[in-house]
């Protein structure tokens, strides 16, 4: 039941996101739940895997070539999903910037509602 509530928060995380940039288009909530579910597919794991690959980068750029993983994750659902479009690399990169800030104040809403339950 929490793997379809994540799924939902980030499907409508991504949805919002879409709706704020200019260089993101989505078609509709269904292709945004698709998103959040092959982001999710992605990062479980093929982001391990970059993550390993990139760790000397990663260490000496103090971890800030981690948005440049995301927003190659980004690209690559991009290309995987029809309905979903990302304008270039600084769009995902915006994109990545910006739904892990939506998701993370959706996924603190939805565990404090939890505790009040």
């Amino acid at each position: 039941m929490r793997f379809i509530a994540r799924i939902l928060v980030s499907g409508l995380a991504v949805l919002i996101t879409s709706y704020l940039l200019p260089g993101v288009h989505i078609h509709d909530f269904i292709t945004a739940l698709l998103v959040a579910v092959v982001l999710a597919i992605l990062n479980t794991f093929i982001k391990p895997i970059l993550i390993i690959l990139t760790l000397p980068i990663t260490v000496f750029s103090l971890g800030l070539f981690l948005l440049v993983i995301n927003a190659f994750l980004i690209l690559l659902a991009s290309r995987l999903v029809s309905g979903f479009q990302v304008d270039g690399f600084w769009w995902a990169l915006l994109f990545s910037i910006i739904l892990s800030l939506i998701s993370s104040f959706f996924e603190s809403q939805r565990r404090q509602a939890e505790e009040e339950a």
